[in-house]
């Protein structure tokens, strides 16, 4: 696999926080990632869509995609209404160039939402032209129990979903093989978040390399099947005491996926 037929690699503007979008899209310039993905969320700069087209502009920086907020501390970003969260995601993406949205099941206490989560996110994926990448989640723990908290479920690849994320801090808390996973799922496996996590119930999102999900094996699998989405790293740098401190998180991180990107394929014997 040459450098040219790796994966872009992208950072998550929820790289960065407590700083902000307009923050992420400097970083992305400055240490070399190709691309951003936006996280819509608290931030009122990641809400605006002429503003994040500014940045992307300004940093001569793509957007890869957006993050539609469905996080639980995002729950009011955009109204209450998930549907409508989603279709403003879309006209975002389509406004900026992106071809993703990037969201997570919904929550088991969104009844009437998660009924027909799978058959509505097949139809706004056809009258948006937009990949709607469905994310892996977790089961909380709590004890020795496991809360299922979403609905259909955690895994995606257990439903028909055309395009799908994976998350290898997800993963972690899960305890998912991501290797058996990005089997499982295919063609369909669209977008991952890269990062790292342990056997902790906290959602860790370490620079890859330094938890035990296997980031490396991960990457390298995609180098070998031929993966053509998007690489996104979505860590957690809230630690870093100075803009110094996080840059080496970002650059350490992008160093690691651009070395197991570009694992050259098994040549066919014979």
């Amino acid at each position: 696999m040459t450098a040219r037929a790796r994966p872009r690699i992208g950072l998550s503007t929820s790289s960065v926080y407590p700083e902000s979008t307009a923050h992420a899209f400097g970083y992305a310039a400055s240490v070399g990632y190709e691309s951003v993905e936006v996280m819509v969320g608290i931030d009122a700069l990641s809400q605006q869509v002429d503003a994040v087209h500014e940045l992307s502009l300004h940093h001569e920086v793509p957007i890869s995609a957006i993050h539609a907020p469905c996080l639980l501390f995002t729950q009011r970003v955009w109204g209450m209404e998930p549907w409508g969260k989603l279709e403003r995601s879309a006209e975002m993406a389509l406004a900026v160039g992106a071809e993703v949205v990037v969201v997570h099941p919904p929550f088991r206490w969104q009844k009437e939402y998660a009924r027909d989560f799978v058959n509505g996110i097949a139809a706004l994926e056809e009258s948006s032209g937009v990949a709607f990448a469905v994310e892996n989640m977790y089961p909380w723990r709590a004890s020795r129990r496991h809360l299922e908290m979403y609905l259909p479920g955690w895994d995606p690849s257990d439903e028909p979903y055309a395009n799908t994320t994976i998350d290898l801090s997800h993963a972690a808390i899960a305890r998912a093989d991501p290797v058996a996973m990005a089997e499982r799922l295919g063609e369909r496996l669209r977008h991952i978040h890269l990062t790292d996590g342990t056997d902790s119930a906290k959602d860790e999102h370490l620079v890859p390399g330094r938890g035990d999900i296997g980031a490396a094996a991960f990457l390298q699998h995609l180098a070998r099947v031929g993966f053509a989405g998007e690489v996104v790293l979505e860590i957690n740098t809230r630690r870093c005491t100075t803009r110094e401190e996080r840059e080496a998180d970002l650059r350490e991180s992008l160093e690691f996926a651009r070395e197991h990107l570009s694992v050259v394929p098994a040549q066919p014997e014979g």
